[in-house]
C-alpha cells in the first residue's frame, strides 16, 4: 500500500452528466518552457521502489517540446468548463476517493475505498467540491485542479491545442538542467524541517505538522521553481503523463503487473503529491512513477500541459 490513490474497480458510468459549479474570472497562461530536441534518457540505475519499474535508466531521443511552468489551476479548469460545458468523469460517476485528512472530523465519515484506510469514497466530490458537498475552490482558484481523470486531461489539453507529456519528457523537464539529480531541486534530502516542495511532514497518515503551510494542495508557484523555471514539479499533485504504465523487466512478477496494467488502461503519473513522505511513499524522486486507470482521479492528482515543437 501506498498515499498513492486508488484506481475505480471497474465501476461504469451509468449517470447522467451534470452541469459542474463554475466560477468564473479572468486566467493568465502560463509561461511555456521550451526544450530543444535532445538524447536523453528515462529512468535511474538507482531504483529507490523497484516494484514500479523505476528502472532501468533507458536512453530516449526526443523532439522539441515545451511544458508549461506550472500545473492546471482550478481557475484555468474553471474557464475551460464554462466555455465547453465539459463534465468531469467524477461527476458522472457521482463520487471521487477523498483523503481522510482532509474531510470534517465528524463521526459520520464515509467508509474506506478500497483496502486503503485514509481514501474513503465520497459522493459528490469533484473537481469543483474536491472534498465533496460544503467545499469549494473559490478560496484556491492558483491551487492544481484535482479529482480530474486522465481523459480529462486530455480533454482539456486538445482545448487548448496541447496535450499531456510523455513520461521521458516529463523526467528531463524535471532535471531542469541538472545532470542526474535525485530530486527537481539536486540530490538534498527534505526532510521534516527542511522544505524544498509540498509533501507531507510527520507521521503519515494520522499527523501532518503542516511545516510547509499546507496540509492539502498549495498555490501552484508556492515554491521555488527548478533550474528551467518549472513549478510544482515534486509534491503538490501527482501529474498525469500521457504514456500507458508498463514496468520493463523479465520477471514473472512484471509481466503480471504490466498484463493488468494492460487490461485496466493504467497511465504513468508522475511527480508524487502532498501526501508523500520518505517513511512511506517515497516517490517525489524524478523516476518515481504510478499509475491509476484512466477513469480515475483523486484529492491529490492533476496535470500540466506540453506542446509540440
Amino acid at each position: 500500500m501506498s498515499c498513492c490513490a486508488p484506481s475505480r474497480d471497474g465501476e461504469t458510468i451509468d449517470r447522467p452528466a451534470t452541469a459542474a459549479t463554475v466560477v468564473p474570472g479572468s486566467v493568465d497562461e502560463p509561461e511555456r518552457v521550451f526544450f530543444p530536441a535532445a538524447q536523453s534518457f528515462v529512468g535511474t540505475d538507482r531504483p529507490m521502489i523497484e516494484a514500479d519499474g523505476e528502472g532501468p535508466r533507458r536512453p530516449v531521443r526526443l523532439a522539441a517540446f515545451r511544458l508549461e511552468a506550472t500545473t492546471v489551476t482550478n481557475a484555468r479548469f474553471a474557464r475551460f468548463v464554462a466555455e465547453t460545458g465539459y463534465v468531469t468523469e467524477a461527476e458522472r460517476f457521482g463520487w471521487a476517493p477523498v483523503f481522510r485528512g482532509l474531510l470534517p472530523k465528524e463521526s459520520n465519515l464515509p467508509p474506506s475505498q478500497g483496502p486503503v484506510p485514509w481514501w474513503v469514497k465520497v459522493d459528490g466530490a469533484c473537481w469543483s467540491a474536491p472534498e465533496g458537498p460544503g467545499s469549494h475552490v473559490s478560496d484556491r482558484m492558483d491551487h492544481p485542479v484535482v479529482q480530474v481523470s486522465w481523459s480529462d486531461a486530455r480533454a482539456f489539453a486538445a482545448w487548448c491545442g496541447g496535450r499531456l507529456p510523455t513520461e521521458a519528457e516529463w523526467e528531463l523537464a524535471a532535471r531542469g538542467g541538472l545532470e542526474n539529480p535525485r530530486f527537481p531541486w539536486g540530490d538534498a534530502e527534505p526532510d521534516d524541517e527542511t522544505i524544498y516542495a509540498n509533501i507531507w511532514q510527520g507521521v503519515f497518515p494520522h499527523t501532518n505538522t503542516e511545516v510547509d503551510g499546507y496540509l492539502g494542495t498549495s498555490p501552484v508557484k508556492a515554491f521555488e521553481p527548478n533550474g528551467s523555471g518549472l513549478f510544482g514539479m515534486a509534491g503538490n499533485v501527482w501529474e498525469w503523463t500521457g504514456d500507458a504504465f508498463r514496468i520493463r523487466s523479465l520477471s514473472r512478477q512484471a509481466k503480471a503487473r504490466n498484463d493488468n496494467a494492460q487490461s485496466t488502461q493504467e497511465k504513468v503519473m508522475k511527480g508524487g503529491s502532498f501526501l508523500c513522505h520518505i517513511s512511506y511513499c517515497y516517490r517525489y524522486r524524478i523516476a518515481a512513477r504510478s499509475a491509476l486507470t484512466a477513469e480515475s482521479c483523486a484529492s491529490n492528482t492533476g496535470f500540466r500541459i506540453a506542446y509540440d515543437g
